[in-house]
């Protein structure tokens, strides 16, 4: 079968899964991120390389504060097990976004997890953790403009390639496969760049539910599919 190498994923419908089981928005926040290392193993099983999660946006701090909270503490909770979980599953784990407003804490909990974890070479395991395309974008142009200021930059060595080197996810390829959970059908401010050539599945299953066989289903999919690349 032919897997793609890099599967990037939209964690949606937390909240209404739970309500359909008469359950607090928060409980279907706690099962979404358990399934989290449920689809890590399935993807390195299937001999995906690279996984990227959209956890948390920069549109999510508009949510109501006690569900802001709660997406905090998942993410504390998280970082506690990740250096165990990744040495157990050799696996590399990287964030993506703009870490700096997060807590002092989170982000050296960040940190440590990304040194050590930096030669495993198992699955690459990004996680967009107060995540905007736009804003990386942003934050890359004005990298770009900084360094022209200083000389490093000169103009006309701005290309396509240059730019992919400023944004969040420089080293790593651009996603093959797009995978929304739940139902909706856009990509929510979510690697708008990186995703210029991705192929896009949607699945009305939200994410709690999402486990391997609804992964496995998604690769089918995207076996079938014959990819151009612009060319006729």
């Amino acid at each position: 079968m032919n897997v793609p190498r890099h599967v990037a994923i939209i964690l949606d419908g937390n909240g209404r899964w739970a309500k359909s089981k008469g359950m607090p928005r928060t409980y279907g926040h706690v099962q979404g991120a358990k399934n989290v290392e449920t689809i890590c193993r399935a993807a390195h099983d299937l001999g995906i390389e690279y996984l990227t999660l959209y956890a948390f946006s920069t549109e999510n701090w508009n949510r109501p504060d006690e569900e802001v909270a709660a997406l905090m503490r998942l993410l504390r909770n998280y970082l506690k097990t990740c250096l165990s979980t990744a040495k157990k599953n050799n696996m590399r784990i990287r964030a993506i976004g703009d870490i700096s407003v997060l807590d002092d804490d989170i982000r050296t909990r960040i940190a440590e997890v990304e040194e050590a974890s930096a030669s495993y070479d198992g699955l690459n395991l990004t996680i967009a953790i107060n995540y905007g395309s736009r804003d990386e974008i942003r934050r890359a142009v004005t990298k770009i403009c900084s360094d022209a200021v200083n000389g490093e930059v000169n103009a006309d060595q701005i290309d396509e390639e240059m730019i992919a080197s400023y944004l969040d996810t420089a080293g790593i390829p651009d996603p093959d496969l797009l995978i929304r959970t739940s139902g909706e059908l856009r990509l929510s401010n979510y690697l708008l760049w990186q995703l210029a050539y991705t192929e896009f599945y949607f699945t009305e299953t939200p994410w709690p539910a999402f486990g391997r066989k609804e992964l496995e289903e998604a690769l089918d999919q995207y076996a079938l599919r014959e990819r151009r690349y612009g060319g006729v």
